[in-house]
């Protein structure tokens, strides 16, 4: 009897999984696990909003592969560790996995791969299973990865995607292998009160629903504040819940601009896998240096205000506030707080993604962190001078202040355009609302002058 190891990781799904397919197709038993990541514990990845949307994969997955006849097997520890001695015991000669993009997951993919073959064993990495196009697949020439969306993005729309491949119908495991309890929400401490649900059966109920009703609207809706006219997709496509794959392709084919603009969403994601693939150290170092004279320690009042909510620009302080109620923000919400944070008060990026990664439940080492890269003007950005004005901003996708009155209630009194400029009412701010903790204009020339460009 053969037998194989499928190793989970930003894959948490049964539905258009290749490894699992491909496992299930060739061996006669395998062993679903995931292992507890140590490594990804220790640094400080293992937050508790992410943890506890974990849990709610974690159960999902293994629901699921009980239906079919299967479990899954918890494991914690060092991962390369952690599959061999499963290995062993199960006397599996292959294991299946998902490529990664990091830096991390290429040396874990390596090291893996080594130790399985001094054991006599074999790793199958599949790709396109956490992308669409997987990196590497689309070049230019003379590099090995795009520098630039829009032409990135002409070939990633040409590419052949893979057909969706169908959860199996029955998954056989082995007896007599130890597992750790599945862990559990509840256990969690520290969660923001407004979380998701986690795992594949309400990440397939968010996308039908999604595709039914908002999708159509998508291009013309998409930077609403208050109008919440976005997927909401985000940490299932993080955690693997749903297929990239899938979703391009039944996004595809409701046609029409909504949907089109909804697909592009997911070629920003993929374009920012293939850079991080490329140049792993852009996960802490700029992608491209503006030798910035970043503020130090003068600017920590500030950015403690700024993690508060309580800068004095409600739109700014609406966003921070929703992060920390929900786990998640709009998109627009987080290029408007990245850049209030690093070209209005001259921070450094990784001061905000830090943040960002504590709080997100989509906390992604590629997503996250090139996209602060890409607001502060150190990554991929072609205008990487752009600061965007919170009170202009406010104006375009807050007209009437909705998003604001909504997660800052010292302001529902007011009505725009003074809701976003709190210090113009006639009977002057709200009591408890701070004033602004910047001058824009003064803010503006200290970026400039930072930055070299005076």
């Amino acid at each position: 009897m053969t037998v194989s190891v499928v190793l989970f990781t930003a894959d948490l799904r049964l539905h258009d999984h290749p490894p699992l397919r491909a496992a299930t197709g060739s061996a006669d038993h395998v062993v679903p696990l995931f292992v507890r990541d140590r490594a990804i514990e220790a640094a400080g990845f293992a937050v508790p909003n992410r943890r506890a949307f974990l849990a709610d994969c974690l159960r999902d997955l293994d629901a699921g592969l009980r239906e079919r006849g299967g479990r899954l097997v918890v494991r914690g520890g060092a991962v390369v560790a952690q599959v061999c001695r499963l290995a062993r015991e199960a006397g599996a000669a292959e294991v299946h996995m998902a490529a990664g993009p990091s830096g991390y997951a290429q040396e874990r993919e390596r090291r893996l791969r080594e130790e399985l073959a001094a054991q006599g064993g074999r790793l199958v990495v599949h790709d396109a299973v956490t992308c669409v196009v997987p990196p590497g697949a689309v070049t230019p020439a003379g590099s090995d990865h795009f520098a630039v969306f829009t032409p990135y993005f002409r070939q990633w729309s040409a590419q052949a995607l893979r057909t969706p491949v169908p959860a199996p119908r029955r998954v056989s495991v082995p007896d007599g292998l130890g597992s750790e309890r599945l862990p559990d929400r509840a256990g969690v401490p520290g969660t923001s009160p407004g979380l998701a649900a986690g795992g594949e059966s309400e990440g397939r109920k968010r996308l039908a629903a999604w595709l039914r009703r908002g999708v159509e609207a998508y291009e013309e809706r998409h930077d609403d504040l208050a109008g919440d006219a976005t997927s909401r997709l985000s940490a299932h496509l993080h955690f693997g819940t749903l297929s990239p794959v899938e979703v391009a392709h039944r996004a595809r084919r409701h046609a029409g601009a909504g949907a089109e603009a909804f697909v592009r969403q997911l070629a920003w994601r993929d374009f920012h896998q293939q850079v991080l693939a490329a140049r792993p150290a852009t996960a802490a170092a700029d992608y491209r240096t503006r030798h910035d004279d970043w503020r130090g320690a003068d600017a920590e009042p500030d950015v403690a205000a700024w993690r508060e909510g309580r800068t004095g620009y409600p739109v700014i302080d609406a966003a921070m506030r929703q992060l920390a109620h929900e786990g998640w923000l709009h998109n627009r919400a987080r290029l408007l707080t990245a850049s209030f944070l690093t070209k209005t008060l001259y921070v450094d990026w990784r001061t905000g993604a830090r943040h960002f990664l504590d709080l997100l439940v989509d906390g992604d080492i590629a997503n996250n962190q090139l996209n602060w890269q890409w607001v502060a003007g150190t990554g991929t950005d072609t205008r990487p001078n752009r600061v965007l004005n919170p009170l202009a901003q406010a104006r375009r996708y807050d007209p009437d202040g909705a998003y604001v009155r909504r997660w800052v209630p010292e302001l529902r009194d007011l009505a725009a355009p003074a809701v976003h400029r709190p210090w113009t009412s006639p009977s002057g701010p709200p009591r408890g609302y701070p004033p602004p903790i910047a001058d824009l204009s003064t803010a503006l020339t200290r970026f400039r002058v930072g930055r070299g460009l005076t």
